[in-house]
């Protein structure tokens, strides 16, 4: 069944878990099954969601309708989430689409700015009851290494206070060191930022980067105030590592569809660790 992740993310806020949110490369089709089946065998909720920049191939539409079909098909409540858009347009065009929830995230921007331009945001998406997620403290992207130069995504406690007085999201993603990308050695995850931040607010927050994060920090960010966590690296990573699999050993006889039926059965496994990771199975 679809939902709006605002619904699911103050579930999970009140009991103590987070709810999983898979980068599924723009709509891959088998990543998105992987995802649905995972959920539904795990009885968990689950964020279908398609990163602004992997729009180019498949489309808006396309990953909208693929995850309306599947998610409304499945007995556990699916969102269907665009991620870190980067526009008022593309969060529009997300909408008309039949996303059910919509980043926005202008954190490059001045304070103010963010502010104005995702309150423009909120206005329309409250309008047709589709949530919202804002950002505070730039994520960074991990070079080729994993390597980051410094921490320069670290939220501010006071500028969180100021947005959050001005603008009122569904949720809230802050940067405490994390990063996208797989992580070279031990990331510095700030957990004290993200628990001054949690006495400040109790508004719904998320943790974006979170492949190759030390599980007992994932879970202790849980514990602190996590919601709603992302996953994009691993995933996509495993899935063409099955892939290949898939190629090199099945007697497919170039039937693609065995190929791929074999990479979302292999991926789901790693769903299934994502799920158990936040907590979010046998919660429906």
């Amino acid at each position: 069944m679809l939902v709006t992740s605002k619904e699911l993310v103050l579930e999970s806020q009140k009991k103590g878990y987070a709810v999983p949110a898979i980068n599924t490369q723009g709509g891959n089709y088998d990543i998105i099954r992987a995802c649905v089946e995972a959920a539904e065998e795990a009885r968990s909720p689950m964020m279908l969601a398609m990163y602004v920049a992997n729009v180019h191939y498949y489309g808006m539409d396309w990953f909208a309708d693929v995850s309306k079909i599947l998610g409304s098909k499945a007995s556990v409540p699916i969102a269907i989430h665009l991620d870190h858009g980067d526009t008022f347009d593309n969060c529009v065009k997300a909408i008309g689409c039949g996303f059910t929830s919509v980043m926005l995230d202008c954190s490059k921007d001045s304070l103010q700015d963010n502010i104005t331009k995702t309150n423009d945001v909120i206005r329309c998406a409250h309008a047709v009851d589709v949530s919202v997620e804002a950002e505070v403290g730039e994520l960074q992207r991990l070079d080729a290494d994993g390597g980051m130069d410094e921490n320069k995504n670290l939220a501010n406690v006071e500028d969180v206070k100021t947005f959050l007085d001005a603008c009122q999201p569904d949720l809230l993603a802050v940067g405490i060191g994390n990063a996208h990308g797989f992580y070279k050695g031990k990331p510095n995850i700030r957990l004290d930022i993200l628990e001054d931040i949690r006495k400040a607010t109790d508004i719904p927050l998320v943790l974006h980067g979170a492949t190759g994060m030390a599980e007992d920090v994932v879970k202790k960010a849980i514990e602190i105030g996590i919601s709603k966590i992302n996953f994009g690296t691993l995933v996509r990573h495993r899935y063409i590592e099955h892939y290949k699999e898939g190629i090199d050993t099945l007697d497919h006889n170039a039937h693609s569809w065995k190929v791929a039926k074999f990479a979302e059965e292999k991926l789901k496994d790693t769903i299934h660790g994502i799920i158990k990771l936040s907590g979010s199975g046998g919660r429906y």
